[in-house]
């Protein structure tokens, strides 16, 4: 019987110590050749399709890469507030993209005018949208000082277009950064060629009848633009055919978001300019080295390096010896940014993050992107199968001071919160809301339900009073108050914790680590906020595998 053999050629390669290496041919390295199965990759004759160009994610616009890493959360020196909030935990953070400044007055007005554009408050189905989003200009007011100049003028004049936006709570906050989202990614697709750029200003001009909205593009493109998406396809359609892009292109970037209180610390530290142990233990006090707020290098020597309240009827030195630069608020820029490239993450103004509030920080049961507030939602499917599109559809919500915003604008997609469906015989998580887990409250118990009654609502750890505001069809505020005699916190899951020190703040509150929170509703005139991104792919952006390969052997 004949044999039949088959010709293996094997290539070598001599390596070090004159171990021969040797990989079968037939095998490819190729990016277009699966090595899964050996099948082509991107043929023009069918099969799978992937990108295999894709290179890394580029810098969002406005923001710096933040490399993760490890360092310690909170305190390690004395508490002399003894607020007990701040006990040290050692976390790591995965890398993201953070704003260089605070979003400015211009960056916010850029957004105030699109609402007004796209959806005119003359309208009666829109009034709410741009109302709802206007910042509350009469935090300035002061009933023993004269500021009716910022109140007046702060917001839109030009005078102050690149000092930080105030009077922004932090629901307004995370609808801008949601707004930002939908813009970059419009303009990400026009560039791509997926989309006309000229149908950004169709929008903007009133041409078109609906909007662009990231998921809705992804889940459901024919319901971008109110349904015109083929007509406004750019170079990458073919032979009339659509060509959407998916998450799988690369192209679409991550929501823009408000930086995790973890993240927010981490960055404002910028540990990666220090080779100090104890820095990384936290022992750093500011985000520049040094525990001193002036300027000890000669050049510049004395010089404050943020804008703080010095102190008691001392907002920025005296002047033309010792001044700060500023009074309120200064312009972005106006001090030199961190070790990461970053402005003002002490001083100026404190800063929204996105955390629900609590004393407590379990770092036994996380110490990996630490963050409280998760709500676990789903994307609400239709009969014909497809994710529902709230077209016309506006959910307004009036808060507890009486303001109304818009939880949903035009062409975004309906959510409903995570059910038994997708928690069953989970152990990561069991619900939706997840913003009291183990926060020593009871109630964050997993079968608290079981053993619970009407009473127990009243022995509850966080039971801040619960009053009701709603406003009739006239527009008049219907006020119902909580007047129970129990209640014995003000921490409850609408309670956000904002980080820094601020032009109205002294030195005390420069330190990265301490945290206050207030109500997600309210707004002042010494807090703003800075959005952050994740980043997908490499921890780093100048990783060489090469290198790290070697130096392994």
């Amino acid at each position: 019987m004949k044999k039949h053999f088959i010709k293996v050629v094997l290539s070598c390669a001599v390596i070090v110590g004159g171990i021969s290496s040797c990989k079968n041919s037939s095998s490819s390295s190729s990016k277009n050749v699966s090595r899964a199965t050996g099948w082509k990759i991107n043929s023009k004759e069918g099969g799978f399709q992937y990108n295999s160009d894709f290179k890394e994610q580029e810098t969002p616009p406005g923001t710096v890469f933040i490399e993760g890493g490890t360092f310690t959360k909170g305190k390690v020196q004395d508490d002399i507030m003894h607020d007990w909030n701040n006990t040290p935990t050692q976390q790591h953070v995965q890398s993201f993209y953070m704003d260089e400044t605070e979003v400015t007055n211009k960056m916010y007005m850029e957004y105030l005018d699109y609402l007004k554009k796209v959806y005119p408050p003359e309208n009666p189905m829109y009034e709410n949208i741009y109302k709802g989003a206007l910042p509350d200009t009469l935090v300035w007011r002061n009933r023993l000082g004269f500021n009716e100049t910022m109140t007046n003028n702060y917001l839109r004049h030009p005078a102050y277009a690149e000092y930080p936006v105030v009077g922004v709570n932090w629901v307004q906050a995370t609808q801008y950064a949601e707004w930002r989202t939908d813009r970059v990614n419009e303009m990400q697709l026009a560039q791509e060629g997926y989309i006309q750029e000229e149908a950004l200003y169709k929008v903007l001009n009133g041409e078109s009848e609906g909007t662009f909205s990231t998921e809705a593009y992804l889940n459901n493109p024919e319901s971008v633009y109110g349904g015109e998406i083929d007509s406004l396809q750019g170079k990458q359609k073919k032979d009339s055919i659509s060509t959407f892009a998916k998450r799988s292109s690369g192209v679409i970037m991550p929501e823009y978001r408000l930086p995790t209180e973890t993240e927010w610390e981490y960055a404002a530290q910028a540990l990666v300019g220090t080779r100090e142990y104890n820095n990384y233990r936290g022992r750093k006090k500011y985000p520049w080295e040094g525990d001193y707020t002036r300027n000890g290098q000669r050049v510049g020597r004395g010089d404050q390096l943020a804008n703080f309240k010095q102190g008691k009827g001392d907002y920025g030195g005296i002047a033309g010896w010792s001044d700060d630069g500023a009074d309120i608020t200064a312009q972005v820029k106006s001090y030199k940014p961190n070790d990461f490239g970053l402005y003002d993450m002490a001083g100026n103004v404190s800063e929204w993050v996105a955390d629900v509030y609590r004393p407590i920080v379990d770092d036994e049961i996380s110490d990996f992107n630490y963050y409280r507030g998760n709500i676990y939602m789903k994307k609400a499917i239709g009969e014909d199968g497809k994710v529902k599109v709230l077209s016309d559809s506006i959910v307004y919500d009036t808060l507890p001071n009486g303001k109304i915003v818009a939880m949903n604008l035009p062409g975004e997609i309906k959510e409903v919160p995570v059910g038994e469906e997708e928690t069953y015989l989970r152990t990561n998580f069991s619900k939706s809301d997840n913003r009291g887990y183990r926060d020593g409250d009871p109630g964050s118990s997993r079968f608290f339900e079981r053993f619970s009654d009407d009473a127990d609502d009243n022995r509850k750890m966080y039971d801040s009073p619960k009053h009701k505001v709603e406003r009739d069809s006239t527009g008049k505020i219907l006020r119902q108050y909580d007047t129970s005699n129990y209640r014995t916190s003000l921490i409850n899951d609408e309670v956000r914790v904002y980080k820094g020190g601020s032009w109205r703040d002294r030195a005390f509150w420069l330190d990265p680590a301490q945290r206050r929170y207030l109500p997600q509703y309210m707004a002042t005139d010494d807090i703003g906020f800075r959005c952050a991104m994740s980043r997908v792919g490499s921890k780093s952006k100048t990783k060489n595998k090469t290198v790290r390969h070697k130096k392994a052997r």
